[in-house]
């Protein structure tokens, strides 16, 4: 006779939201309500009600289910309501038995978060939150900005002006002149061409050269708009860097407050420049790690904070960040190593970091260079950005200093390392290993 046991509830007060655009589906235990699932509109006295309504059913947790950007609104009433609220991949519960509906969802969800079956995703703190939509902002603009200036190129190639063969950036100090002469009424190639700088490679004549072609007035036309929609999102940028360094200038004051000493010398406070409020907010200065400079340490910081406890342990937040190896195996046989795929923007900035190290006189250069020689540079460029996410993790959390040591000393490091190996092959295979000198 079969005997069932009886599934052990860890959070027996838990409920399940399945988050939609018009509508959420509810679910509660079933004694703590006559209607435990039920249907809640997606404004904001809808969501005020399904508060109240979790708060009277006894619920002290809720699992909620990340769809788009539809469940933030959900996420914060919720929060500000007192509930402790858990935002789960959907990839968690993906196996709804039975029949897939919107009530057998929540119930499911319910479930599996009443049995502990679930992980909260890693969500900052506010003050991190408003410092990352100012940051990613701020890279839709840059993109955008991008995209007009390929636009006037592709203008300046219809009129046969091939500004791009002479100039490297067509928007640059020479570039960006010409082309406003341009939208200003100027025609003529040799005026153009004075405004060439003095470290451009192409000569004069050369620009005049290109500066000669067919002045159509659609083309200048299109050429004025594109050119006023790039100022425009240059007005743009600069609000948003205006606001990101009040931002960090704030948290960098407070941590100072609270005891967190500056990392850069005796400069007055109203003099920090970006290293000084990364360093004052996050407590340790991250762009002594070669590879991570002043935009690549702010962009780290505005998505995940210098605080990471959330994480366990390293291997935590390397697996978050999708750098660790896969681990897919059967049978005692590995099938599969590889990474996960991730869109995680903290990943990309250390995979770029790494990518920048290939001529770096440095430990990290030198080892790069090492893993390139032993496998494929995508591969190598993965192992070095978990390399570099392991020292950010180990500075946040210990405060650690980075100190290179340099390439040479990384490379005794590595000699001595396969001297030691080939000793140990070579007396296991019953021989001596005798340097050249003392042969001789």
């Amino acid at each position: 006779m079969a005997v069932r046991v009886k599934e052990q509830e860890i959070f027996p007060n838990a409920a399940g939201i399945d988050v939609g655009a018009s509508s959420h589906w509810v679910a509660v235990p079933a004694g703590s309500s006559d209607e435990p699932v039920r249907e809640f509109g997606a404004m904001t006295d809808d969501l005020n009600a399904m508060a109240t309504w979790l708060i009277a059913c006894g619920v002290d947790t809720v699992a909620l289910e990340s769809t788009g950007v539809y469940w933030i609104p959900v996420f914060e009433v919720l929060e500000q309501r007192g509930l402790k609220v858990w935002l789960v991949d959907a990839r968690q519960m993906k196996y709804v038995p039975g029949r897939k509906s919107d009530v057998q969802d929540c119930q499911w969800l319910q479930k599996l978060m009443s049995l502990g079956f679930l992980r909260a995703a890693f969500r900052p703190d506010t003050e991190v939150r408003e410092l990352r939509a100012v940051a990613r902002q701020r890279d839709i603009l840059l993109t955008e900005q991008a995209s007009w200036v390929q636009r006037m190129q592709k203008t300046l190639v219809q009129m046969n002006i091939q500004l791009t063969e002479v100039l490297s950036d067509v928007m640059g100090l020479t570039g960006g002149l010409i082309i406003r002469d341009i939208v200003a009424g100027e025609r003529d190639p040799k005026a153009l061409a004075r405004h060439r700088h003095s470290r451009v490679k192409a000569s004069e004549e050369e620009i005049i050269k290109a500066l000669t072609g067919n002045w159509r007035e659609e083309h200048l036309f299109v050429l004025r708009q594109s050119l006023g929609m790039y100022d425009d999102i240059a007005r743009h940028l600069a609000e948003c860097d205006t606001k990101l360094q009040a931002g960090l200038k704030n948290l960098g004051e407070k941590n100072v407050d609270v005891g967190k000493p500056p990392r850069f010398g005796s400069k007055q406070r109203k003099d920090y420049d970006a290293r000084q409020l990364l360093a004052n907010w996050a407590g340790v200065n991250l762009t002594r790690i070669n590879g991570l400079g002043v935009t690549a340490v702010t962009k780290i910081l505005t998505e995940i904070g210098p605080d990471l406890s959330r994480f366990s342990t390293v291997k935590h937040f390397c697996s978050w960040l999708g750098l660790s190896p896969g681990t897919k195996i059967s049978g005692g046989k590995v099938l599969s190593s590889k990474t996960k795929r991730s869109v995680n923007r903290v990943r990309q900035v250390l995979k770029m970091a790494a990518m920048s190290l290939s001529r770096c006189d440095s430990a990290l250069g030198a080892f790069y260079r090492r893993l390139c020689a032993r496998m494929d540079k995508p591969s190598a460029n993965t192992a070095v950005a978990h390399k570099l996410a392991r020292m950010v993790y180990f500075m946040l959390t210990r405060g650690e200093e980075f100190v290179d040591q340099g390439q040479q000393r990384y490379e005794e490091q590595q000699h001595t390392r396969s001297v030691a190996a080939l000793k140990r092959r070579a007396l296991a295979l019953g021989f001596q290993v005798i340097p050249v000198a003392v042969a001789a």
